[in-house]
């Protein structure tokens, strides 16, 4: 198959799959060397490149994914939103979700110390929308979760990878670009506060994919902090010995 023949066929992969397709995967499914199918993603990159064409093929994540351009940006913005409603994140949100994309990968006492404030309620938010994921733990005392981007964070931000990211005023702007300008910005609302009713230890459970549910272990972090307080308040207390 030349890499003209390729076109038509990477044209379909990419557009049917979920995520970025990657080039090895790519190379996989058309049964090509990785220089062949490299060969057509240039000619099908090139294709999409003039005007006639409202969308392009750009690398983020790792892989391939077909966008929108920028010029139409406005015009499909409005048509998405009135489909389905913006990602909303609240002021606190973005700065604890720039705190992680900087330092990461980070724990949740190391984001409140930077923040100042309490970042439960906030983390909870980020890993239900998906925007950042769990890393591990750090070995240290108390072993606290680590917290890093996803790569849906990529995506949304329409990232390659995190040697992209622009400076801290720059990741504002795009920021605001990614959520709608400030109509993404939703209202503050209180920080470290689960909503009402919402059981803050969920015990952690493993998904079918095998990986660990992030919510729930936000909630071991949690419980795990208040029991080595309460055990080091305790230690620090009047000796009981003679």
């Amino acid at each position: 198959m030349t890499p003209e023949e390729m076109k038509g066929a990477l044209e379909a992969i990419i557009y049917a799959a979920d995520e970025p397709a990657t080039l090895e995967q790519i190379a996989k499914a058309l049964g090509a060397e990785k220089a062949e199918a490299r060969a057509g993603l240039d000619l099908l990159l090139a294709a999409y490149s003039t005007e006639e064409h409202g969308i392009e093929v750009r690398k983020v994540a790792g892989g391939w994914k077909l966008y929108t351009k920028p010029q139409h940006h406005d015009v499909v913005r409005k048509f998405i939103k009135s489909l389905q409603p913006p990602l909303r994140l609240t002021m606190p949100a973005l700065e604890t979700l720039a705190v992680i994309a900087y330092k990461q990968p980070v724990t949740a006492p190391e984001i409140n110390e930077i923040r100042g404030v309490n970042v439960g309620g906030v983390l909870k938010t980020l890993l239900e929308k998906r925007l950042i994921t769990t890393a591990g733990r750090k070995e240290v005392i108390g072993r606290p979760i680590l917290y890093r981007t996803s790569k849906q964070f990529l995506m949304r931000f329409g990232l390659s990878d995190l040697d992209e990211l622009p400076s801290l005023k720059e990741f504002e702007q795009l920021a605001q670009a990614a959520l709608g300008s400030d109509e993404g910005i939703a209202p503050i609302e209180p920080e470290g506060e689960l909503a009402p009713g919402a059981d803050a230890t969920p015990s952690a459970e493993i998904l079918a994919s095998g990986e660990t549910n992030d919510l729930a272990e936000l909630g071991e972090d949690a419980a795990d902090s208040e029991s080595s307080a309460r055990a080091a308040s305790a230690g620090s207390g009047p000796s009981d010995r003679p």
